[in-house]
């Protein structure tokens, strides 16, 4: 049986990792991130912060379950990046092409330059036809298995 402060930390380290990861991607790839990638960075960082408060005060009994909540919300947020990926549904205006049907020439060119310099619809790295998004909504999901497991451990 592995106990609470292993998983706590298995958890929160694989927060930071999926962060370090994001950040290598960017700043050593080259690969800048769209809206949403940003949006599903915010809960890595909460779990990891959570992480360090767990092992801090492992009387708090409910920061496990916090840290589930942060691993959930950016592997929702994932999901949600992936089907906007996929065109499955469209994803925010500000961050997709959307659909141009019926504008006007002034319009279509008032989209074109305030278009977003990063897309959300597009993916531009994938591994055995996943992308980074669908990636992260399968690994962060195993996270909030492993905190829900350091909940309920001792």
């Amino acid at each position: 049986m592995i106990d609470r402060k292993t998983l706590v930390l298995a958890a929160a380290l694989g927060s930071a990792a999926m962060l370090l990861g994001a950040w290598g991607f960017q700043y050593l790839g080259g690969m800048a991130p769209c809206k949403l990638c940003i949006w599903q960075r915010y809960p890595h960082g909460a779990a990891v912060l959570i992480g360090g408060l767990a092992l801090a005060l492992p009387a708090i009994r409910y920061l496990p379950v916090a840290g589930a909540l942060a691993a959930l919300t950016t592997s929702g947020i994932g999901v949600y990046h992936t089907g906007v990926e996929r065109g499955w549904w469209e994803g925010p205006s500000t961050c997709t092409s959307g659909d141009i049907g019926g504008l006007s020439t002034q319009q279509l060119m008032e989209q074109i330059m305030s278009a977003p310099l990063v897309r959300c619809d597009e993916v531009p790295w994938e591994m055995f036809g996943l992308s980074m998004a669908s990636w992260n909504a399968i690994v962060s999901f195993g996270f909030a298995l492993i905190w829900l497991a350091a909940a309920r451990a001792r």
